[in-house]
């Protein structure tokens, strides 16, 4: 078990199934050092835990806690293509879309769901740049999507590092 996944047991979370894809798209890519995730909306146990619009039906506080069941489902989409979780090295860039009303305009701290989530399993690799975009609709009346770009290590790399701090260790 990765240390990202030992941090979400000890936060009472856990990674779901990877959703299987609703069109022509992976649902994450690795390329040239950086993954990246498709648009991840917060399915618990394959359905919308809500639908609707983040200021009208769905309440902010609701909308936050979506965001942070996309942040699981684009982290379970990662763990399918890199292998371990451990390998990412640095969070690079999330976007959070916010199917929200037109005179909402809380969309970052329904943002910070996601933002908040990653800087508690990565740390300072984890803060990121984001952009949080209020939309009128997102795919199945979803209220919160994200995206995102992490930065990985080879398995090489990882397994090197593991044996470094495993060789620290036994030095103490």
């Amino acid at each position: 078990m990765s240390a990202v996944e030992e941090r979400l047991g000890l936060l009472g979370l856990g990674l779901p199934p990877v959703a299987a894809p609703v069109a022509a798209y992976l649902p994450a890519l690795s390329h040239n050092g950086i993954a990246y995730t498709s648009g991840q909306l917060p399915f618990v146990e394959g359905a919308l835990p809500a639908t609707g619009k983040v200021g009208g039906e769905v309440a902010p506080e609701q909308g936050q806690e979506f965001a942070t069941f996309a942040v699981l489902n684009a982290l379970a989409a990662l763990k399918a293509e890199l292998g371990d979780l451990d390998r990412i090295t640095r969070v690079l860039k999330v976007t959070v879309f916010v199917a929200s009303t037109t005179d909402f305009i809380g969309q970052p701290a329904v943002a910070n769901g996601a933002s908040e989530l990653l800087g508690e399993l990565f740390g300072d690799a984890g803060r990121h740049v984001r952009s949080a975009v209020g939309v009128p609709v997102l795919p199945l009346d979803s209220p919160v999507e994200r995206v995102g770009a992490s930065r990985q290590t080879s398995a090489e790399a990882l397994e090197a590092r593991a044996s470094r701090a495993s060789a620290l260790v036994q030095a103490v």
